[in-house]
């Protein structure tokens, strides 16, 4: 104990003498001193009529060397004395409230004790009270209102601002807005300055944010931008369904002006509104999708301080997870990867722009399987998310063994290590094109599934794939007992969901170089429809499920309502500021190998149950044996090898009932035929 209080005394030692060597705090404290003088004289004079009695002068003589000395020591003990003055905030405005209260409780206490107030006013003290705050608070309010406007003098001048900012006119009035307002207030060197608000709610109009005044109402946005001389609009109403973003952006579209948006807090790490983090608009705010309510606590038992591996870590859904599983503070992430760029861009992504340093870049494939002993042996993930896979349909279609290979059994492979070293949770990430797959990607990730569900602990048998048992039985020779594995206590699971935005398999990057191009924006089909949600939604709902997972679920996200991707492509020729149709063009090629016109999200017979969570619902089904699916696996590795793109289709009919292959799809062809 008595080593505590010698370790803060000799801090407290450290302040004063860096205050005592800082002429700023002499200059504040003189100031006080003068203030609270002043606050005491003003008390006796508002209080009473006659106040150069010679009573109460000498009461006031008498009374100021007990004020400094208990108010002084005061404000210090609070700590008014290490703040930059310059930087003044509301908390700091309650420390000198509390530094006023107390030392007026000691002051009052003493003269109680002293004499019973006799011939004292009690209510020159309360008044005293009252100015001592206001004096010594508004001299720092002052202070910084000073250093706010110091670079630019013309900032005093009310209504008068420095020409080479730009106007800003917000769409919105809400706690973004007042985010966004301060920023702008506290930091000068910003090139905006706002100049009105806009927001749909009448009660609105009228009141102000920070002395930004709401003018009205979003229909008259022109009216509005001629009255406030606006530059530029910024859109920052974060609960925008996608009906009212695009009315939004409609409406921003028509003034002419340049607009963009802040973006939603599901996409922001930190979760922290920032103007630094506008952007311009994307087809993902039109969706208007409702940010992810994610139970913190229960992601934070299964990631918080362990040992995470994600292999796909490069790739659209991977490198989101990665940055997502941060925010729950994990002992370490190994980025498995086989793309050597891809890899290392997530990896100096997390080390400099996070400033993450705790990570294993592993390059390499899935199907190594001497690799993935290596990394589980000396790492010991406790959790896996598996993001890794070939899903360009149209590609997979032609070299239907790459498929296999890269996204079966890889993952079966995957699976036998996370049981041989006891991983706690392992989460599949699956494809709502899984649902009566009518393509061989759909049809890979649907047996990736069986797969999962074959190996749940509730129904493995103990057996390993070939390849596996030959490991096992150089382990054993060397490690007896290694071989003997019959049970698991590894929790696996899989999330389906359809098209994510931005993804490098999504149509939108294909449709903006096709606009940039002038055109023409190429759809397969008038009719088509598509499931699509953003990337960081995606993330984060497939760690919620992961949380959630009790063995051999399938987790279905809700995607919402399927949209038209021809309609799709309409919006963001409209986003581009071209009219679709008649500057550019819509031109419709058919549908292409594999392709479905409509995608699915749950096969008919399957056990859909809702979950606790408003977005996410779970099946359970049967599904089948790692026996049953033994000899099909092997026939498929045989034909993979051959690659035999007929016999590689078959073999998966005969594992998946519901495929529905296409025979007619094109493939690699020997040379001379067409």
């Amino acid at each position: 104990m008595s080593s505590f209080f010698s370790y803060q005394l000799s801090n407290q030692l450290i302040i004063m003498r860096g205050l005592v060597k800082n002429p700023k705090f002499w200059i504040i404290l003189c100031l006080d001193i003068v203030f609270i003088i002043l606050a005491h004289v003003f008390a006796y004079m508002i209080r009473f009529e006659h106040f150069y009695d010679g009573e109460n002068l000498v009461q006031i003589l008498a009374t100021i060397p007990l004020l400094l000395v208990v108010k002084i020591p005061v404000f210090y003990s609070v700590g008014l004395y290490r703040g930059m003055w310059r930087y003044t905030s509301l908390r700091d405005l309650m420390h000198i409230l509390s530094g006023t209260f107390f030392s007026t409780v000691i002051i009052t206490t003493i003269i109680l004790y002293g004499n019973r107030f006799s011939g004292i006013s009690r209510s020159v003290f309360i008044l005293d009270a009252l100015l001592t705050f206001l004096f010594i608070s508004g001299h720092r309010v002052m202070i910084r209102f000073y250093h706010q406007n110091s670079k630019d003098p013309r900032g005093f001048i009310p209504g008068f601002k420095a020409p080479h900012k730009k106007r800003l006119l917000l769409i919105g009035a809400g706690a973004a807005v007042e985010r966004v307002l301060r920023e702008l207030q506290t930091n000068s060197s910003l090139s905006y300055i706002p100049v009105g608000l806009v927001d749909d709610d009448p009660v609105k109009t009228g009141l102000s944010i920070h002395g930004v005044t709401v003018y009205g109402q979003l229909d008259d946005l022109n009216e509005h931008i001629l009255r406030t001389r606006a530059q530029e609009i910024l859109i920052s109403i974060a609960s925008a369904t996608g009906k009212e973003m695009k009315r939004i952006v409609g409406l921003c579209q028509d003034s002419q002006l340049p607009f963009k948006v802040l973006p939603g807090l599901g996409e922001l790490i930190d979760g922290k509104v920032s103007l630094k983090s506008m952007r311009n608009i994307s087809y993902a705010d039109l969706l208007g999708r409702e940010e992810v309510k994610l139970e913190q606590d229960k992601i934070g038992n299964y990631l918080n301080d362990n040992v995470v591996l994600v292999t796909g870590a490069g790739g659209s859904i991977g490198s989101e997870l990665c940055r997502q599983i941060l925010r729950f503070s994990p002992q370490q992430i190994i980025l498995f990867d086989a793309g050597e760029e891809n890899l290392y861009s997530i990896q100096m992504e997390l080390q400099h722009e996070h400033n993450y340093n705790c990570i294993v870049p592993v390059l390499g494939k899935v199907q190594d399987q001497g690799l993935l002993e290596l990394v589980f042996t000396q790492y010991k993930p406790s959790v896996v998310f598996h993001a890794a896979a070939y899903k360009h349909v149209p590609l997979v279609e032609n070299n239907p063994w790459q498929a296999i290979h890269n996204n079966v059994f890889a993952a079966q492979l995957l699976i036998e290590t996370a049981i041989v070293h006891s991983v706690h949770r392992f989460v599949l990430v699956s494809t709502d094109k899984a649902v009566r797959p009518t393509n061989v990607m759909g049809a890979s990730k649907r047996l990736t599934e069986l797969l999962m569900m074959a190996y749940g602990k509730d129904k493995w048998n103990g057996s390993f794939c070939p390849a596996r048992q030959k490991l096992q039985q150089e382990v054993a020779q060397s490690k007896a007992g290694k071989d003997t594995i019959t049970s698991h206590s590894t929790i696996f699971m899989a999330v389906r969901f359809g098209n994510v935005l931005g993804s490098s398999g999504s149509v939108i990057p294909l449709f903006k170089r096709q606009i940039e191009k002038g055109g023409p924006v190429t759809v397969t089909h008038p009719e088509i429809t598509r499931y699509f949600m953003s990337i960081e939604e995606a993330a984060q709902l497939i760690l919620q499920a992961g949380a959630m997972g009790q063995g051999e679920e399938i987790f279905i996200l809700k995607m919402g309502e399927a949209i038209k991707i021809a309609q799709m492509a309409r919006d963001l020729i409209k986003l581009a500021g071209r009219e679709p149709d008649s500057e550019i063009k819509i031109k419709f090629t058919g549908l292409r190998e594999g392709e479905k016109l409509y995608e699915e999200l749950i096969t008919e017979g399957e056990g859909i149950v809702d979950t606790s969570h408003e977005k996410i619902m779970v099946l359970r089904g049967n599904g089948k044996s790692c026996a049953d699916l033994a000899t099909g696996l092997e026939q498929l590795q045989q034909k993979s090898k051959s690659h035999d793109s007929h016999g590689i289709k078959d073999i998966l009919q005969q594992l998946i009932p519901e495929y529905t292959p296409d025979h007619n799809a094109g493939s690699i062809k020997e040379p001379g035929i067409h």
